[in-house]
């Protein structure tokens, strides 16, 4: 807290400083009818710093005494400058600019002549390595602004209500119009060839929240072959740059003029797409005469051009001069419209970097694995600060904003451990109904300040299950757990009981799940957090213990289709397990399992179905003539995992991965110990894998698991601990990248000293389908791919699919064909999730 108060005086001294040794320059920029230039750029002459209107064309400048040249410009009008002297008092200074005049270039009128548009882009290509990244290093400062405004609201949004309150407390009216969400933040940015770059938080502040805001710049270089825009959610595949290599090939373009600014010869050129359904913008870009660089750009995308999840997307772009020949973007402003599941909403980010350094002396450590750091004071700082150095002046909606929701959550904050408000809060959970005991489940909580209390209920008809083994089979489960804020520490035991109704047996059996953080308050947050688990009792498991087979399908199945794929064994065990991972996220799993294994036969053979369809053993009849002896087992079990590379955001207070651009390996060895209380098991297993995904932009990506191991020993190996090949043998897909569409889940199981597994699969993410008329409109996309193990001779496995996904941005539908010991298997069809919403969607 003393350190808090210290940096709030200086800041607020530092702020008040400004004011005495500085005057205020403001004013409004506009055009000539008087309508406001919307994040127009402003640039002290000679220097990289400068400011950017808002949205209503007003500016600030916080300057010391002197005398200034300030220069204005917006794309598609004239620059002007204009020279003040700077006293102790405030300044305004207002700007009108005037439509750009171009003038047109004599061969464009030539009979049969080409436009001169592609004379001056192969110009720009020629000189783009020159440009794409002309610095040894640089640092620079950025302001970044997200404001996303709601034009309308559904009345429900995924089948809940909004209600007004809601509304209001967001900031909405009735209609659902108003700021959703507004934040701005201040970077630093650090790069060093080839790739090094840091990203330093300085300060962040969100609206209505005491979050960091969004404080990533958006780095959108036109000079790169392929332009990332945002996110790859928006477009997986990229989109091709105006001035790329092969630019010619996707671009038509059109020479609209040339007009001058500052001495230079500046072209404007029109952007035309020459496909629709193409990753490529339109618009316009400006480059210069003689050194073909570029000046600005107003760029836009639209759902022909690929453009996922927004309707449109606007970039807007001003390169200025940082020194000794050096370009560098000053203001970039991307634009968006979204109109998806009712929801009408438009958004706005903008970047504007100042405080170019080009010769910056690093420290020899100081790029290192970090790639994100926000300050430990970064979600603290006053208005008072935020007033003195915001460079784009606040709109009133946007003051206003700020002051009505940070109030709200204040109020909030303050009386969130008064006895009032965890009285509301607890009766706010209502009641306990039947139709949540059955269907919805439901979570009560305490509430308390600092180690809250929770009850999550399992519903009971979600839970239900049929099997050939037990018949009806009812689950009841439900958890108490306990967290502890201050530590962010949780324990949670879960009691289980499984009753089938046909076989009359019951199983009981319960977890004990302990999760904490190690969290370090030096400089160097730590990434390092442990847990344990603890469970004992007596259950029922699939023989493969990657559960290949999800209870509800092989329910649905053995009703409808005389079909018991499930294969399931009781056990009483007892198990411990630790996980860690590492402060250089080096990821270690160990496990140690007790098992009394016990057959379990049918008992049933009622279904829906009349066929005469007789149901198969309950046990790998493949591998087995007979139910396995009772036996005990008891495994060790130890994993390591790690992907070399790792960046990290690192917070206040711990950090996260960030990924990397190698893959992920992981080692894995299991040990039967045998005699060990009483246990038959003898044999060593090993298994190495690695996996990854590979973007090669407007060809698609690439995604592969690789995997091999076998036995070292296998004295005693029962069925439960052989290798097995995770099949599938229903309509549903299986998992993608870890199963095989079309192989049986057992028959193909091995205790071999050696087997590998591949696959592989390719999202083509529109290349292809984009060229037929019509289905491109769909915005369905190609997969193809292939999944093999091979263990010798007469036990191989190859199988090859395509298929179409992004079928209504979730699902996917794949046709594949089987070869098993090098002859013709099997063809099936297999419907999973893909695209993309349903490639983030997973099960449980």
């Amino acid at each position: 807290m003393a350190l808090f108060l210290r940096t709030a005086c200086c800041l607020l001294f530092c702020a008040l400083s400004v004011n005495v040794f500085a005057g205020r320059v403001f004013g409004k920029i506009t055009d000539e009818n008087g309508n406001s230039l919307a994040y127009a750029s402003l640039l002290i002459k000679g220097t990289s710093k400068g400011t950017t209107a808002n949205n209503e064309g007003a500016y600030f400048l916080q300057l010391s005494k002197g005398e200034y040249t300030i220069v204005c410009q917006y794309i598609g009008f004239a620059r002007m400058e204009k020279t003040i002297v700077v006293s102790e008092a405030d300044l305004q200074l207002n700007f009108v600019l005037s439509a750009q005049q171009t003038t047109m270039k004599e061969v464009i009128v030539k009979s049969g002549g080409e436009d001169p548009a592609y004379e001056i882009i192969r110009n720009a290509i020629k000189k783009k390595p020159t440009y794409r990244d002309p610095l040894d290093s640089f640092t620079c400062e950025a302001y970044i602004k997200t404001l996303i405004k709601t034009r309308k609201l559904p009345k429900r949004f995924m089948g809940q209500k909004i209600e007004d309150k809601d509304k209001k407390e967001s900031g909405l009216d009735s209609a659902g119009k108003g700021i959703l969400f507004l934040s701005e933040s201040i970077t630093k940015i650090a790069y060093k060839k080839p790739d090094q770059t840091k990203l330093e938080v300085v300060s962040g502040r969100e609206s209505g929240s005491n979050g960091f805001g969004f404080n990533f710049p958006s780095f959108i270089n036109f000079y790169k072959e392929n332009v990332n825009v945002l996110t790859a959610q928006f477009s997986p595949r990229g989109y091709v740059s105006p001035i790329a290599d092969a630019a010619m090939n996707y671009y038509r373009f059109k020479y609209l003029g040339t007009f001058y600014e500052d001495g230079l010869a500046i072209n404007k050129i029109e952007v035309i797409p020459r496909r629709k359904f193409e990753p490529l913008f339109s618009g316009t870009i400006n480059i210069t005469e003689g050194d073909w660089r570029i000046y600005s750009l107003d760029l836009q995308l639209t759902k022909t051009a690929q453009l996922e999840i927004l309707d449109t997307l606007n970039i807007k772009q001003i390169h200025v001069p940082v020194g000794n020949d050096i370009w560098r973007t000053k203001d970039q402003v991307v634009y968006f419209t979204f109109n998806q599941l009712g929801v009408d909403a438009v958004g706005t980010f903008l970047n504007v970097y100042n405080k170019y350094e080009l010769t910056p002396q690093f420290t020899k450590k100081y790029f290192n694995k970090v790639l994100v750091k926000y300050d430990t004071a970064v979600n603290k700082k006053t208005k008072a600060y935020w007033d003195s150095i915001r460079p784009v002046q606040l709109e009133p909606e946007e003051a206003k904003d700020y002051a009505t929701k940070d109030s709200i959550y204040q109020l909030k904050k303050d009386s969130a451990f008064s006895k009032t408000y965890i009285d509301s809060m607890r009766k706010a959970q209502g009641t306990i109904k039947v139709g949540k005991i059955l269907w919805t489940g439901y979570t009560r909580s305490n509430y308390h300040p600092k180690k809250p209390v929770s009850f999550t209920w399992e519903p009971l008809l979600k839970n239900l299950q049929y099997n050939t083994a037990e018949g009806l089979v009812i689950n009841v489960a439900g958890t108490i757990q306990q967290r502890v804020l201050a530590t962010r520490q949780q324990i949670a035991f879960t009691p289980h009981i499984r009753y089938g109704l046909s076989n009359s047996h019951l199983n009981a059996w319960a977890t004990l799940a302990f999760n904490g953080r190690s969290v370090q308050t030096d400089e160097e947050a730590s990434n390092s957090r442990n847990s344990f688990l603890i469970e004992g009792g007596k259950r029922v498991s699939q023989f493969n213990n990657s559960n290949p087979i999800s209870p509800l399908l092989n329910s649905v199945y053995t009703l409808f289709g005389r079909e018991n794929y499930m294969k399931t064994y009781e056990n009483n065990f007892a198990s411990f397990t630790f996980k860690k991972r590492f402060d250089n996220d080096i990821r270690l799993n160990a496990s140690l399992l007790y098992e009394d294994r016990i057959p379990l036969a049918n008992t049933t053979d009622y279904s829906f179905s009349k066929n005469n369809k007789v149901f198969t053993p309950n046990y790998p009849f493949e591998k087995l003539n007979a139910p396995f002896i009772p036996h005990q087992a008891v495994i060790a079990t130890m994993q390591l995992q790690y992907q070399p590379g790792q960046r990290y955001m690192q917070f206040p207070k711990n950090r996260i991965p960030l990924g990397s651009k190698y893959p992920t390996f992981a080692l894995e060895y299991q040990k039967g110990i045998n005699g060990l209380l009483g246990s038959d098991a003898d044999f060593d297993k090993w298994k190495f894998s690695f996996w990854d995904d590979m973007n090669f932009k407007l060809k698609g990506k690439l995604s592969y698991r690789i995997s091999m191991g076998g036995f070292l020993n296998n004295k005693q190996v029962f069925i439960q601990d052989y290798q097995h090949f995770n099949g599938n043998q229903l309509l549903l897909a299986s998992e993608y990248l870890n199963s095989f569409q079309l192989a049986p889940y057992y028959a193909n199981s091995t205790t071999a000293s050696f087997y590998a597994t591949a696959n592989i699969e390719h999202h083509f993410n529109g290349l292809f389908t984009n060229k037929i008329p019509l289905f491109r409109r769909l915005n369905w996309n190609l997969v193809a791919g292939a999944n093999a193990f091979y263990v010798n001779s007469s036990n191989n496995y190859v199988e090859v699919f395509g298929g179409i996904e992004n079928i209504l941005k979730v699902f996917r539908v794949d046709v594949v064909s089987s070869y098993l010991n090098g002859k013709n298997g099997q063809v099936g069809i297999r419907i999973g999730l893909g695209g993309l919403l349903g490639s983030a969607i997973r099960f449980n």
